[in-house]
């Protein structure tokens, strides 16, 4: 049985009432890019249930999830380019959504990150954002 709240966009995006650009989308994890990236590639990973904290995830998902975290990390460097990744979850406080989700971001030397005061990047384009999805769906279904 689904878990599922009305109320949380990113729900509403799991069972297709919203649009996103979908990066990974199996039984444990629903993954987007952000719609407003620190760089292009960031990416949003959640579990396809609701559950609004890290605390509320089930032992028994939390690997999973995790797996799926580790995966996109993994591959966001050779897809984008980048030499690392940045990998971070708000719990409650700085939580736009309140539906579990970690950000994967990638990161560059110099890249203008600085402690956790990020400057914001637009897509060219919604079709840039399509085609950068595209690629990452692609490496992830390919790992």
């Amino acid at each position: 049985m689904t878990v599922s709240d009305p109320r949380c966009l990113f729900c509403r995006m799991i069972a297709s009432e919203e649009s996103a650009h979908v990066v990974a989308d199996d039984e444990v994890v629903f993954a987007i890019l952000d719609h407003a990236p620190l760089f292009v590639g960031h990416v949003l990973v959640m579990p396809r249930d609701h559950h609004v904290t890290l605390a509320d995830l089930p032992a028994d998902l939390v690997g999973p999830y995790f797996t799926r975290v580790q995966r996109v990390a993994a591959l966001l460097p050779e897809v984008t380019a980048a030499t690392g990744t940045f990998v971070a979850m708000n719990n409650l406080v700085s939580q736009s959504v309140p539906h579990l989700h970690t950000h994967v971001v990638p990161r560059r030397r110099g890249d203008g990150l600085k402690g956790f005061f990020w400057p914001r990047t637009r897509y060219d384009s919604d079709a840039h954002a399509a085609s950068v999805a595209a690629d990452l769906r692609a490496a992830y279904e390919a790992a």
